[in-house]
């Protein structure tokens, strides 16, 4: 049965009345209260997580380490032939253009800038040209001759792109220590 609604007072309640009653349920902090309660459970969810992910013990990987690869002596004499004939290339390169005159003279200015870039290139090119043609299967003393060698021509043009000049006390042990390994690749290449 519907039942007749209560007569609600034509004047509006106090505010000291108001206070008394006490808040509506529907106002906004009472929405939100379960919903932070919720936002701060997740959050301290979150927080242990993480502390517990920096503090568990990791695991431990497998004793078992990878075997190198190994190569038939067919391809090691191939890869050491290919490293060899790019250390040749590589070698006559660096002696032509590191000697380079100007087609003017002492004089030529610009022929001097163009024999000097020369050589930069052959330096930075001739060092990364050697590792390209390091092979994985190259022998080991090879191997360990020929990157350092690399690396040595790409800071000798690099310091000579910086203006560093030959005379200099480090550019001229840079070429000492080139010349040195070169020998020793051309040895080893034999």
């Amino acid at each position: 049965m519907i039942r007749a609604m209560p007569e609600t007072s034509k004047t509006a309640p106090t505010p000291s009345a108001r206070r008394v009653a006490g808040p509506s349920h529907g106002s906004p902090a009472d929405r939100t209260r379960p919903a932070l309660a919720v936002v701060g459970v997740v959050a301290l969810l979150a927080l242990g997580l993480a502390i517990w992910a920096l503090l568990r013990p990791t695991p431990q990987s497998s004793s078992v380490t990878a075997a190198a690869p190994t190569y038939t002596d067919a391809q090691q004499a191939a890869a050491k032939s290919k490293v060899c004939a790019a250390h040749g290339l590589v070698r006559v390169g660096v002696n032509v253009n590191t000697n380079l005159q100007p087609p003017g003279g002492p004089d030529d200015a610009v022929g001097a800038l163009a024999a000097a870039a020369n050589a930069r290139v052959a330096l930075g090119g001739g060092g990364q040209y050697l590792l390209a043609n390091l092979d994985p299967a190259t022998p080991q003393p090879v191997a360990d001759a020929v990157r350092p060698f690399a690396l040595k021509l790409m800071d000798i043009g690099a310091a000579a792109t910086a203006g560093i000049p030959n005379t200099d006390p480090q550019q001229a042990a840079r070429l000492q220590d080139a010349d040195k390994m070169n020998t020793e690749i051309a040895n080893l290449c034999k």
